[in-house]
């Protein structure tokens, strides 16, 4: 494009992408959780990281800096809470893969603790968003497990998540809607 006074301004011609608009997976559960809240529809948290700090920094009293801290114990899933008088549990991730998703983003006490959550009746799932196709989806704990039990790979092709797990759409209120889903598993809703 040129603009006056012999400026040249080159237009962008790189493709379109819409793999990273909007906010993050993370930022769109908290909200929904807020939302859910908000309505008394469920109460659902994120977890925080079980950390310990050893070394504080304080220049000032309002401006203490960590300066060491690590973990104390591996945490569980990401976020739990009540949902229709059920305990809710679940992990949230997001991969940037066209292809699959690599289960090396799920360490083993996760995937032992979904396995538990969901040997004693509780909701547990798997939240995974692919970026490249803007596309979230819900994968209820059973075919996740079945897929770990049953297959040597080292990731959960996409094309899995097509076919056993659910499309989250984005909402403005809710932003994921994933409780909707949830009710077409457990049914009555």
């Amino acid at each position: 494009m040129n603009y006056p006074n012999g400026i040249k301004k080159e237009h962008n011609t790189s493709p379109l992408t819409y793999s990273n608009r909007g906010m993050s997976l993370e930022s769109d559960l908290n909200e929904t959780n807020e939302y859910y809240r908000e309505i008394n529809k469920a109460y659902i948290y994120k977890k925080p990281t079980p950390v310990k700090i050893v070394k504080v920094d304080y220049p000032s009293r309002d401006k203490a800096v960590i300066k060491e801290a690590y973990y104390t114990i591996p945490s569980t899933t990401d976020y739990n809470g009540l949902y229709d008088g059920k305990y809710i549990d679940f992990e949230a991730k997001e991969t940037k893969s066209k292809t699959s998703f690599p289960l090396a983003n799920i360490h083993s006490h996760q995937i032992k603790h979904i396995k538990n959550i969901y040997n004693h009746q509780g909701i547990a799932f798997l939240i995974v968003r692919f970026i490249h196709y803007n596309e979230t989806y819900l994968l209820p704990a059973k075919d996740f497990l079945e897929f770990i039990e049953q297959e040597e790979r080292k990731s959960i092709p996409y094309s899995f998540f097509q076919t056993k797990g659910y499309i989250i759409k984005d909402g403005y209120k809710p932003r994921l809607d994933y409780l909707k889903i949830v009710d077409r598993i457990i049914g009555g809703k």
